[in-house]
């Protein structure tokens, strides 16, 4: 019998992932996976902004991109998006991937030369959900200038 719970179930998502990764790695020979993440913090210590994803196979996908109210408008999520990106790069990178739903910041990505490459209506219902992809090449670096990796 399979029954579905609510609520979050950390160990099973955790499981899930790691047997999901181990079949991917088998399938495709790319056993390279790393999770990351990033934060700014506050005086106070509490994030005021982060990013987390993963790389695996030439490719990062940022799961989560959140600068607080207050810090937003002033380059927090262009500079934790660059640092994602230079991150990607030094793992060997050429694609980063991530998603926004159309209220949260598709123009930001847009500005920023994601492209999108598709989106599914009434995700949630009245919104959408669109995918973004980067091929990265150079990245600009934290000075201003452009950080251009060797090609392997």
């Amino acid at each position: 019998m399979i029954t579905i719970e609510p609520g979050e179930a950390p160990e099973l998502t955790a499981l899930l992932a790691q047997r999901l990764y181990e079949h991917n790695a088998a399938a495709t020979g790319y056993h390279d996976g790393e999770s990351f993440s990033a934060a700014r913090r506050g005086d106070d210590g509490a994030v005021a902004a982060g990013v987390s994803g993963h790389t695996w196979g030439g490719c990062c996908y940022v799961a989560q991109l959140w600068v607080s109210a207050a810090l937003r408008g002033q380059g927090i999520g262009t500079r934790l998006l660059e640092a994602v990106e230079r991150y990607a790069l030094g793992k060997g990178c050429r694609l980063v991937l991530l998603a926004s739903h159309s209220f949260q910041a598709p123009g930001f990505y847009a500005r920023r030369g994601y492209s999108k490459v598709a989106e599914i209506e009434n995700h949630p219902v009245g919104h959408s959900d669109i995918f973004y992809s980067k091929l990265l090449s150079a990245v600009p670096s934290a000075t201003g200038g452009i950080a251009t990796p060797p090609m392997p």
